[in-house]
């Protein structure tokens, strides 16, 4: 399945704003790899993965681990909350799931009871909508719509270094004990000091101890993933990427504010598993048929009405991780393209092909209308891109249900032509097409 050649890394990156079906394409990819890696994002990101009658939602674990003898790699880069880590752990060997391969970094920060409080706190609180300028447009300042799992203040007390608690402290209880009290420290004084009816304070105590007894459940994952996966590459073995969240949600490169808080574009594989960049030559881009988005911020081509609701219902489009509707539009070009460029996409891999069937007109976005003016550069800013309009070219829908192809040649002219549109534009082969969530039902482009 899909060809490796002799790639020794291999990236699988989203392109849009999530929830493309990167973890079907990881799957598939996996039986072929020494070792999958996981390298940013938490709990808030989620990947299906259908195996026969059986779905599994993986937010932790890389997609690699329903394969046996595959290394799944948590990488650095990660932020892990050992305790949903253990649930999804437990789940995975309920169903039989062989587990022994995951390895975890000692260098990846963990997301601590505080985070997820301080992080609904925020949310709760930066509510304000403020008006934007006469063409009636606006930018939202306040609330960014996110899981609530802590991600976000997980990343900033990283950032702020003393009192963040990484992996490898979790084996260290004095240690740990120390950082857990500062934090503690800090976050009640802060939470008090905000005077958030019927807060109470944090029991560094109860929070290290548990802490600890998390530690020790993990404690045969722990090692130094940077030295394993260098050490893999040295001596000739295959190791795949997993991109969680996507290229529109990169903290620095999407659509700010309204992005996750880690690098979720292929930029982040080197910071966040110590590889260099260059040693990753296979960068596969994921793109859906459509686009979607779970939260706040724009989303030029979104749409409320039928065809979005019908494209919904036959996609599943509810949230892996949070269960939310997603909010659905037409396939976006220029984003797609902007995120191609920006992750050095080597190819492409179009999911939910299928969920277009039915549509009697389908709408590509091939440029944004600013102030009268056409362009097709993409605006990655929250407020500018909010107020852009679309430019959408119409192409003939199909009406065959294409689950069961598998051949480009059994597909109808008109799903055939949508294809070919969406590679021309973007300027990457499309090398795979998704027409179902089964790890069969995926048609290589050549074969």
């Amino acid at each position: 399945m899909l060809d490796q050649a002799n790639v020794p890394a291999t990236a699988v990156v989203g392109l849009q704003w999530g929830d493309e079906g990167k973890g079907k394409l990881v799957d598939c990819l996996a039986g072929a790899h020494d070792a999958v890696v996981r390298y940013n994002g938490g709990a808030n990101a989620g990947h299906s993965v259908v195996v026969g009658e059986t779905r599994y939602a993986l937010h932790l674990v890389p997609s690699g681990i329903l394969h046996p003898g595959v290394r799944a790699v948590i990488g650095n880069g990660v932020v892990v909350d050992p305790g949903r880590l253990g649930e999804e752990l437990d789940g995975l060997i309920e169903r039989g799931v062989d587990v022994s391969g995951l390895a975890l970094s000692s260098r990846a920060h963990v997301v601590m009871p505080y985070h997820k409080a301080e992080d609904e706190l925020r949310e709760a609180l930066l509510t304000r909508r403020v008006g934007g300028d006469a063409s009636g447009a606006r930018a939202v300042v306040g609330s960014i719509g996110t899981t609530k799992r802590g991600i976000g203040p997980a990343y900033a007390e990283k950032v702020t270094r003393s009192s963040a608690v990484r992996v490898g402290d979790l084996l260290r209880p004095e240690l740990l004990r120390e950082k857990v009290e500062l934090a503690c420290a800090v976050k009640n004084a802060f939470f008090t000091a905000l005077g958030v009816e019927g807060f109470e304070p944090f029991d560094a105590g109860a929070i290290a101890e548990e802490a600890a007894a998390h530690g020790e459940r993990l404690r045969h994952t722990v090692t130094d993933t940077t030295e394993l996966l260098l050490d893999l590459l040295d001596d000739g073995r295959r190791v795949l990427f997993e991109g969680a969240n996507a290229t529109m949600l990169d903290v620095d490169h999407g659509t700010f504010p309204f992005v996750t808080s880690s690098n979720a574009s292929a930029l982040g594989i080197g910071p966040g598993t110590g590889v260099p960049p260059q040693r990753v030559t296979r960068i596969i881009g994921v793109v859906k048929a459509y686009s979607t988005r779970v939260g706040g911020g724009p989303m030029p081509t979104e749409l409320d009405d039928a065809v979005a609701e019908g494209i919904r219902e036959r996609g599943r489009e509810f949230g892996t991780t949070t269960g939310r509707p997603r909010r659905v539009g037409w396939l976006d070009l220029v984003a797609v393209r902007y995120a191609a460029r920006v992750c050095g996409a080597t190819e492409l891999n179009l999911t939910l092909l299928d969920v277009l069937s039915g549509v009697e007109t389908l709408r590509l976005c091939t440029g944004y209308r600013v102030e009268g003016a056409v362009s097709g550069r993409f605006v990655p800013d929250a407020f500018d891109l909010d107020r852009v309009e679309p430019v959408l070219e119409d192409l003939s829908g199909f009406g065959e249900d294409i689950s069961g192809c598998r051949a480009w040649g059994e597909l109808p002219a008109a799903a055939r032509a949508y294809v070919e549109r969406v590679e021309a534009y973007v300027g990457v082969p499309v090398a795979s097409i998704g027409v179902g969530p089964d790890r069969s039902q995926i048609i290589e482009r050549g074969r």
